[in-house]
């Protein structure tokens, strides 16, 4: 018995999450991959090992793609190789984030 509801209507859907390599991120991918679905993720660091382990896991890799979300172009492409891949998405998660602490202190209202 897996730790996931099965949601039917997600087999096949093709998802796309940034930062998904990692983290909150991390389980989310494994989260649509037990589903059946087919997984293109970004993430900065290198997640090649964790798509891997993720393919023997459920049978089908996930398509890592390296990427800085902060380069607007390099984004375009890897949601570009990703549809190719995997057909148009169904599903994104917008995941990414830059996980630098401040103090509240030091916020501005911009």
């Amino acid at each position: 018995m897996s730790g996931f509801a099965t949601f039917h209507d997600l087999k096949d859907a093709s998802v796309f999450i940034t930062g998904g390599g990692a983290g909150i991120g991390a389980s989310l991918t494994e989260g649509f991959l037990a589903q059946g679905c087919r997984v293109a993720f970004v993430q900065r660091s290198d997640a090649s090992y964790f798509a891997e382990e993720m393919g023997v896991k459920y049978g089908n890799t996930p398509l890592f793609l390296p990427c800085d979300i902060t380069d607007v172009a390099a984004l375009r492409n890897a949601m570009k190789k990703g549809a190719e891949a995997n057909g148009p998405f169904s599903v994104l998660v917008n995941n990414a984030a830059n996980d630098s602490r401040h103090e509240l202190k030091d916020f501005s209202v911009e």
